[in-house]
């Protein structure tokens, strides 16, 4: 079939559509018409195999990342290759665990790295934890998100007038189990509460592990509060205040805080999974996100298993003269640095602020 390189964008595009097998003859159609197809072709995994969390470097430093593989040994973007779908009939999610429940590392799916590699939060060039205020200890859930979802800064949502967050959809599973940092589990949706985070929509899905013993009991949102009866209460104040001890004002919600019911949960969801699939289509900037995947047909982003483990070489730099062009060594994990002194501290929050929650931090649906 003949190729014609219309552009160095269109060329990217021919490219990548060889790449699985489809190249397309172009001649004079406009890139945002291509762009549109592309996205209706991509191909999105409907299955889910076990993935494989790898660590390198040390725990609580700068150099401390999380790969992914799939269960065929290759390495994969827990963003863009994890099917959002465990079960779409079902309605049952994968979830990527990035904080255990009752630990206070910030960890998060860097968005800007290539293969989108797990690693705690960075502010001023030190590495982040929650902190802990009465009676919480750290994160009261295995807080994590949802992969190939996506709120989309551009969009404006109707009903609270604010943007999305530029970030994956935010999970919290309520289930008994503590989670290992990097699971995926497989999870049933009940709910989900709208966080206002300075100007922008914040998403929080609450979720249960479909293997813990209240899921079979749990099918909507009030049966949290029938099986667990204040812990949405105890959601909604710890989203109030967690930011509170680190001298910052008590945060808002939609909604009037209330958390809203599974169907709508599902809506929102599926929202934001297509706003990825513009994402990783190319349909929209990609605003500084790595959207490099190996799984994904269609879309323009992705990669050979051979550059997949090429950035995986490139990103781990403390082992790159470990790494070769068909094979990561993985170096043995080194002893977790010791924790920050102030970590462990627990604080009080002035009665008169928690006060507030009732009010203040409230804000009704339509803001």
């Amino acid at each position: 079939m003949q190729r014609v390189w219309c552009s160095t964008r269109l060329g990217v595009i021919t490219r990548a559509c060889k790449r699985f097998g489809q190249v397309p003859e172009v001649k004079n159609i406009p890139f945002q018409l291509i762009l549109t197809n592309f996205r209706r072709n991509l191909v999105v995994p409907k299955f889910t195999m076990a993935y494989t969390p790898v660590e390198f470097g040390t725990l609580n430093t700068l150099d401390y990342r999380i790969y992914f593989k799939a269960a065929n040994g290759n390495f994969i973007s827990p963003f863009h290759d994890i099917p959002l779908y465990a079960d779409k009939e079902k309605n049952i999610f994968n979830m990527v665990v990035e904080i255990p429940k009752w630990t206070n590392h910030k960890m998060e799916l860097n968005k800007e790295e290539k293969l989108n590699p797990m690693k705690q939060d960075v502010k001023s060039g030190k590495i982040r934890f929650v902190k802990n205020f009465f009676p919480h200890h750290g994160y009261i859930w295995n807080y994590g998100a949802f992969p190939q979802t996506w709120e989309d800064p551009n969009f404006i949502e109707p009903e609270t007038g604010t943007k999305g967050d530029k970030d994956p959809l935010d999970v919290c599973e309520i289930g008994n189990k503590v989670h290992k940092r990097g699971a995926v589990i497989q999870v049933k949706v009940l709910g989900i509460m709208c966080l206002i985070d300075e100007g922008e929509t914040d998403w929080k899905v609450l979720c249960i592990d479909v293997n813990d013993p209240n899921a079979s009991k749990m099918n909507d949102i009030e049966d949290v509060e029938r099986l667990m009866p204040g812990f949405l209460r105890a959601t909604f104040e710890w989203f109030s205040l967690y930011k509170v001890p680190d001298g910052k004002e008590v945060n808002k919600f939609a909604f009037g805080g209330d958390a809203k019911k599974r169907d709508y949960t599902i809506e929102k969801i599926i929202e934001a999974h297509e706003q990825w699939k513009k994402l990783i289509g190319k349909e929209v900037d990609c605003l500084g996100i790595a959207c490099e995947n190996v799984t994904v047909g269609g879309s323009p982003y992705r990669i050979s298993q051979e550059d997949a483990q090429h950035e995986v070489g490139k990103g781990i730099k403390l082992y790159a003269d470990m790494f070769n062009l068909t094979i990561v060594k993985q170096p043995e994990l080194k002893p977790a640095a010791p924790l920050p002194d102030d970590v462990d501290v627990w604080h009080f929050i002035d009665p008169k602020v928690q006060m507030t929650i009732d009010d203040k931090s409230k804000m009704k649906s339509g803001l």
